[in-house]
């Protein structure tokens, strides 16, 4: 079987996928925040994402099965930056068992092409820790 790994725009049919992913990304987060609502809980409108021109919501799909997904969204920048927009990530998500086959780059890579087809210049992605660090 191929192992063949496209990026695509994400749809209205991917929608039950993309919630799981979200609901992957709450549970790793949950124990270190204990502000977070219990499920069902979201940090994401999905839907209004696929249907708002200034998101590129996107996933990754191997044989027909998401695998991962991410999105870029427009935003302004603030007054104290050179740039007056700059592309958001967020939502960086890959399936444990599909991880280090470099999915993530391949999606950071189509979120890029968009946000420069959109005249965005510049990308942006915060990061929380989540707790102490393990080194392995």
């Amino acid at each position: 079987m191929s192992e063949t790994i496209t990026i695509r725009t994400a749809s209205p049919d991917d929608l039950d996928t993309l919630l799981q992913f979200e609901q992957c990304l709450l549970d790793v987060e949950r124990p270190f925040d204990p502000t977070l609502k219990p499920h069902p809980n979201h940090y994401y409108d999905l839907k209004q994402m696929i249907d708002d021109p200034l998101v590129e919501l996107v996933v990754a799909e191997c044989n027909g099965q998401l695998i991962g997904c991410g999105y870029a969204r427009i935003e302004k920048a603030k007054l104290q930056l050179k740039h007056k927009q700059h592309a958001y990530l967020g939502f960086m998500y890959v399936e444990p068992a599909w991880r280090g086959r470099n999915i993530n780059q391949m999606i950071i890579e189509t979120l890029k092409q968009w946000a420069i087809s959109k005249g965005t210049i510049e990308m942006r992605l915060e990061y929380r820790i989540l707790g102490p660090l393990e080194v392995r």
